[in-house]
């Protein structure tokens, strides 16, 4: 089963430095359908405006995923990890028994980004930090950001949670096949263009709720950079 969220149904926030999207409930967006799917508990769709961002705050027993589409985000936090994250890239904090953190936005125009929680395996785990860049596609799949199921292959970074985060960029026309063992589930978004997942059209910044299926026939519509993310269902 695939249930389509429009990008214009999504939860919102705006105040004079962040615009922001909430798939899922949020903060003071709270839609008691639609808290998540599996293990996947947030999805926010954030622009940040030049110069500002994210003052310290804390976290614990979460994966943090953050997904750059555009411009770029500076992390520090409190186990003095501090790196810079451009548009394509991803970084994963594992906020464990706690952790303080910013993100600022010290670019001179606004970054756009997906953060994604995922709730972790088991919690009590040490907190942690870690970016990379990644290619998008690798031999007709997409390619594994961050990564913590059993077959994980450790190339992506790792997560604390049996659940993955994939991304490529796909051309008009070109088509990816994703397997998910039985029971899991998955979400994608298209952070541009537009593609059909088993057939089923998603356009640009909606998200897909995807549940009961095995194999994912993610075909792009139109040129589209896309992120998925697998869970326990």
């Amino acid at each position: 089963m695939i249930q389509i969220q429009p990008f214009d149904r999504l939860g919102r926030f705006r105040n004079e430095w962040l615009n922001a999207r909430h798939h899922f409930s949020f903060g003071h967006y709270h839609d008691p359908a639609r808290m998540g799917v599996g293990g996947l508990r947030v999805w926010n769709d954030d622009e940040i405006a030049p110069g500002t961002g994210f003052d310290p705050h804390p976290h614990r027993d979460m994966e943090i995923v953050t997904y750059v589409r555009q411009g770029a985000i500076t992390h520090k936090d409190s186990l003095g990890n501090q790196g810079r994250t451009e548009a394509g890239d991803v970084q994963v904090m594992h906020a464990g028994t706690g952790i303080v953190h910013a993100e600022y936005n010290l670019e001179a125009t606004p970054t756009r980004l997906f953060q994604i929680w995922i709730l972790p395996g088991r919690q009590g785990v040490a907190p942690g930090w870690g970016a990379r860049q990644f290619p998008k596609q690798v031999d007709g799949r997409l390619a594994a950001l961050a990564d913590g199921r059993p077959e994980a292959d450790g190339t992506a970074l790792p997560l604390y949670a049996d659940a993955a985060v994939f991304a490529g960029t796909l051309k008009a026309g070109q088509s990816v096949r994703q397997t998910m063992r039985p029971g899991r589930a998955a979400y994608l978004v298209p952070a541009t263009g537009a593609v059909t997942v088993n057939g089923t059209p998603v356009h640009t910044r909606d998200g897909a709720a995807i549940t009961g299926e095995t194999e994912l026939a993610i075909t792009a519509t139109e040129d589209a950079e896309v992120v998925l993310v697998e869970v326990e269902g």
